[in-house]
């Protein structure tokens, strides 16, 4: 078989179609918050509410409510929580938010383990691109569709937000519901990616496209494009990967996702090795 035929061969089959098509959407979602997340430090505040939401899920799947409610409700919480615990005590605001989101995931391990029957705590854990059903379907477009919009339209607003809170609030914004505004979109979103890839491996998404955009252009915008473009790459080339290697769907995405990390770390023009190198070349 050629290499061409290699590469077409998941083509022709529809779950495969399906499962590129909604990985991708997921993947910019998340690329375009990961943007935000990067430019205000929020990598352990993406990490404790990707991990925070497992409660939140469990015991709204148990109660017959919405999964995304309680996730949401359970992510925010777990963040507000640690706030007040580093405002009202010496404890760090990273150490309280360390502390608060591993309980979080203990207790939505606990709970999963203790109705076995009811959820599967590997499609939990891992994602289950290929088997996605038709009502996390909707739930991930429905979410996903709401925090493009969001971000796109509260894009300058948010990216004051991330640079300089101060002169965001001088403007005449309030710096604190902005933040309540992005710590809900990063919760809506860690929701709509949970059936992509899992809770592991979330924060990846909410962090490396991010990362390749700030690493590769020095625009905002152009950061943005260049996140949202190389998200919906690896969810094309990850799922591709998958079906050849017969694989995991999610954690191949998250690989292609980490190479390209690696390549723009090599070649970007301001912050990588590159730039150290020419440096070092030109040193007397």
């Amino acid at each position: 078989m050629s290499v061409l035929d290699l590469l077409i061969e998941p083509f022709r089959h529809g779950f495969m179609v399906k499962a590129m098509l909604v990985g991708g959407f997921v993947c910019a979602v998340c690329a375009a918050l990961s943007c935000f997340i990067v430019l205000k430090g929020w990598s352990l505040v993406g990490d404790a509410i990707s991990h925070a939401v497992l409660p939140g899920i469990v015991l709204a799947h148990l109660l017959g409510l919405p999964m995304a409610l309680g996730a949401v409700a359970s992510g925010i919480l777990c963040v507000q929580a640690a706030g007040g615990v580093a405002a009202t005590s010496r404890v760090k605001p990273d150490a309280a938010l360390g502390i608060l989101f591993t309980g979080f995931l203990a207790l939505g391990m606990v709970l999963v383990t203790a109705f076995p029957a009811d959820i599967d705590f590997a499609h939990i854990l891992f994602g289950n691109l290929l088997g996605i059903t038709t009502e996390n379907l909707v739930q991930a477009l429905l979410l996903g569709a709401l925090t493009l919009a969001t971000v796109f339209l509260k894009r300058r607003d948010l990216v004051l937000f991330c640079f300089d809170p101060v002169q965001a609030q001088v403007i005449g914004l309030s710096p604190a519901r902005l933040e309540a505004l992005l710590l809900l979109l990063v919760a809506a979103t860690a929701v709509a990616s949970l059936q992509a890839v899992g809770l592991a491996l979330i924060l990846a998404m909410l962090i490396t496209p991010g990362c390749v955009g700030l690493l590769l252009a020095r625009r905002f915008d152009s950061a943005l494009a260049i996140a949202m473009g190389s998200a919906v790459f690896s969810a094309f080339a990850g799922t591709v990967a998958s079906f050849h290697l017969d694989g995991a769907t999610g954690p191949c995405i998250v690989l292609v996702q980490a190479m390209q990390f690696a390549i723009a770390f090599a070649v970007s023009p301001r912050g990588g090795l590159r730039p150290r190198s020419i440096s070092r070349a030109g040193a007397p």
